[in-house]
């Protein structure tokens, strides 16, 4: 089944959830909520008994001065909220909210089961400000799109469901629930953790009332909510529609990713409307005929193309209408376009390692040690042979070097072996990187002395052990965010057609590197 289209709402709103434990600070990122976010919702469930009063009280005097909707919200345990509190505890806090707060909130979010327990009677809250939410921190039910359509039929002006995403494909009942119900009344739908991140992105374009942005990294209210900057400066949530290009990196685990960073900020530098997610894809069958390919996907959306990151290089292939050459001969995609109802699939990782490389030195006949024989060392050895360069690959399991250099016709030799016969060193393995293993490098020191160049494809961090040895030993480096860079700005030459703003990618890569823990 195909999605619906439904209307898209002129103002998506971005609200805030003020999650702080004490008054002052409670109070205090109110009033930044109030400045940077289109709506703010109160967590009042997070203060205790003891900083609650107060909070209502300093709020009564200030009501004034704030310009933004607000939310209510008195969340228990059960439903992800902060305290033990039954529905008499709940319907007593309501009932006792002074006249004037009730009067100034936009909502007040009650739980389906505080809805259904009010059959009948008078709500403490009329219900054109009440919101009937629902959660489930378990998973994504099948039947959540019928759940919300008979939450609709509540007196609540508002529905709201939010899910825990285990998959990707989770994403397609929590867009189908905002299809269903937006067509009677306003709806608030949501995946919450990484594989639910589009449907905090999108959900606003495709008709829901609004999303959750938390004020600042440790302030959210679920897991896997973005931040308002990201929200409104990384992804331009605020701004888009049913009609944006949709462009996404796959992978497992893909929350590393620096392309997002890159891609939303080329993709604004270019005036396109157009927004870059990370998309957490464990199995590919599922995903490109759920999501990908026009004649099957199950999600209307205007899907232009894909980065494709580990595991997934090889296991894309069969899916492909058309496979570049170059791909072919490296035996990996990491670039799909979407051209009509056809896949194409490209390899941009050879462009990527080869352009900074050709700017420093010319390494036509030049002697090279490959270090690794993974992916990356794949890429590069096919540019490496276009070039006419005398490669040997060094590795550790010589049923990976042995194949690789069959392949395209260099030697092979295991990595403790390398004695620093070479012109030019390029790391392909993962020695180095932060996370795996951050401080060590995959040659001793005194192998660096006689080489001129030593090239390292890790980018986090941007100065790996080696690097620092090589620069001790007196050779010239190159760093692997030179090549994440510059495949990614081919990428983006190849699914828009334009050059890519390429100093724009760099400064954004640079960014969201230093922003990593």
């Amino acid at each position: 089944m195909t999605l619906g289209k439904t209307q898209t709402p002129t103002l998506p709103l971005i609200c805030a959830p003020v999650t702080e434990r004490g008054a002052a600070d409670f109070l205090a990122a109110l009033d930044d909520a109030d400045r940077v976010a289109d709506a703010v919702e109160l967590r009042l469930d997070y203060l205790g008994a003891e900083d609650l009063p107060e909070v209502l009280d300093r709020l009564r005097a200030r009501l004034g001065r704030l310009s933004k909707p607000l939310i209510f919200t008195f969340r228990p345990r059960e439903q992800g909220g902060q305290r033990d509190l039954d529905i008499c505890d709940r319907l007593s806090f309501w009932r006792e909210l002074p006249p004037d707060l009730i009067r100034a909130l936009a909502y007040a979010d009650f739980e389906l089961d505080l809805v259904e327990s009010l059959a009948g009677a008078a709500p403490p809250v009329p219900w054109a400000k009440v919101i009937c939410s629902w959660h489930d921190f378990g998973g994504t039910p099948d039947d959540l799109p019928a759940r919300a359509e008979r939450m609709a039929q509540l007196p609540a002006a508002v529905v709201k469901v939010a899910t825990r995403a285990r998959r990707l494909g989770d994403c397609l009942r929590v867009f189908e629930a905002i299809d269903r119900v937006s067509r009677a009344k306003p709806v608030i739908a949501l995946g919450m953790e990484l594989p639910g991140l589009p449907t905090r992105v999108l959900a606003p374009a495709r008709g829901a009332l609004l999303t959750f942005g938390a004020l600042r990294p440790g302030a959210e209210s679920a897991a896997g909510q973005p931040t308002v900057g990201e929200l409104r400066e990384l992804y331009r949530a605020g701004r888009l529609s049913r009609a944006s290009e949709i462009y996404g990196v796959i992978g497992h685990p893909v929350g590393h990713s620096r392309s997002p960073a890159m891609h939303n900020a080329a993709l604004a530098a270019a005036g396109r409307d157009a927004v870059y997610l990370p998309l957490e894809v464990d199995d590919v069958d599922e995903f490109v005929r759920d999501f990908v390919r026009p004649a099957t996907r199950r999600l209307d959306w205007n899907l232009r193309g894909l980065s494709v990151t580990i595991p997934h290089k090889l296991a894309i292939m069969p899916h492909l209408d058309v496979v570049s050459a170059e791909a072919a001969s490296v035996g990996a995609v990491n670039t799909v376009i979407v051209e009509g109802g056809k896949l194409r699939g490209e390899n941009t990782d050879v462009a990527g390692a080869m352009r900074p490389l050709d700017e420093v030195i010319d390494a036509r006949g030049a002697r090279v040690a490959v270090l690794g024989a993974g992916g990356s060392a794949r890429a590069v050895c096919a540019g490496l042979q276009e070039r006419g360069a005398q490669v040997t690959v060094y590795g550790r399991d010589t049923r990976r070097t042995g194949p690789l250099a069959e392949q395209f016709g260099t030697g092979a030799a295991p990595l403790e072996s390398f004695a620093g016969n070479a012109e030019i060193v390029i790391n392909c393995t993962p020695i180095g990187m932060r996370g795996h293993s951050e401080g060590q490098s995959p040659l001793p020191p005194e192998a660096l002395a006689r080489a001129p160049l030593v090239y390292d494809l890790i980018y986090n961090p941007e100065e790996t052990e080696l690097l620092r040895q090589a620069r001790a030993a007196g050779c010239r480096t190159l760093g692997g965010l030179s090549m994440l860079i510059a495949q990614a700005a081919e990428q983006f030459r190849l699914w828009t057609g334009e050059e890519p703003p390429v100093g724009v990618m760099a400064e954004a890569a640079r960014r969201g590197l230093e922003s990593l823990p």
